[in-house]
């Protein structure tokens, strides 16, 4: 059993003075709106309603926190969060790109993820979901480079790939990591960042993705069996999102 499955509602913020004041490691996914950011992280929990799933893109406004491990024993915002032996938290930002988000939410957002992915001490890395008959996009591109001189650890989930031909499916991934790659430090070293290719619907890179995401929030060797156990009835009902 995946370690992920664990994950539970920890905390929401709107507003970087709001985020819990823990100090374990913190995996974020970061998306367009239409990507399939929810559903993969339900997926990858093996909980259905875990993260919201809007039939309309661009609702989850907040930055939401689920935890891994432990139990909460007091939140409130007035006082220091305190935990019992959280290991990790999963941090779902909002979608962005939605083209009906009214001009003054989008700045927010602009400015609440930006803010986060550059200044979060606890951010260990950032799963950057986006699908893969449309990767890369502008925004996709400037959460990269908002991230990239962090020199943290970035993922990148390819959904959908039950769309394309085995053919498109690896050129779409050939195409991430030649991107990927182009991002170089100062020394003209690789940033650490990688791609993967998924499907919620046909399970496709659903024990690569998890393995991943518990090794960079230090968590790995704590067992997997994601592929196996997520019913039918999960996957019968994805959200528009996923379409």
């Amino acid at each position: 059993m995946s370690k992920l499955w664990q994950a539970r509602f920890f905390t929401t913020a709107n507003h970087l003075r709001d985020l819990p004041q823990t100090q374990v490691p913190e995996i974020a996914f970061a998306g367009r709106s239409n990507a399939g950011k929810s559903t993969a992280i339900n997926i990858l929990c093996n909980q259905k309603g875990l993260a919201f799933a809007s039939k309309t893109p661009g609702r989850t406004q907040h930055i939401n926190y689920f935890s891994i491990g432990g139990a909460i024993v007091s939140q409130h915002r007035k006082e220091e969060t305190k935990v019992d032996e959280i290991e990790a938290l999963l941090v779902d930002l909002p979608g962005y790109g939605y083209a009906e988000v009214s001009g003054a939410a989008k700045l927010h957002w602009q400015q609440l993820l930006g803010d986060y992915v550059q200044q979060r001490e606890q951010l260990a890395a950032l799963i950057l979901i986006m699908d893969s008959r449309r990767p890369f996009t502008e925004l996709d591109l400037q959460m990269l480079q908002w991230f990239a001189p962090t020199g943290k650890p970035i993922h990148c989930i390819l959904t959908k790939v039950d769309k394309l031909n085995r053919n498109d499916a690896t050129n779409a991934l050939r195409m991430a990591n030649t991107v990927l790659a182009s991002y170089v430090d100062e020394n003209d070293q690789p940033f650490p960042f990688t791609a993967q290719l998924f499907s919620s619907l046909k399970r496709i890179g659903i024990e690569e993705a998890s393995d991943k995401i518990l090794e960079l929030a230090g968590l790995a060797g704590d067992g997997h069996d994601a592929a196996a156990a997520l019913p039918d009835s999960l996957l019968g009902e994805i959200d528009d999102d996923e379409q």
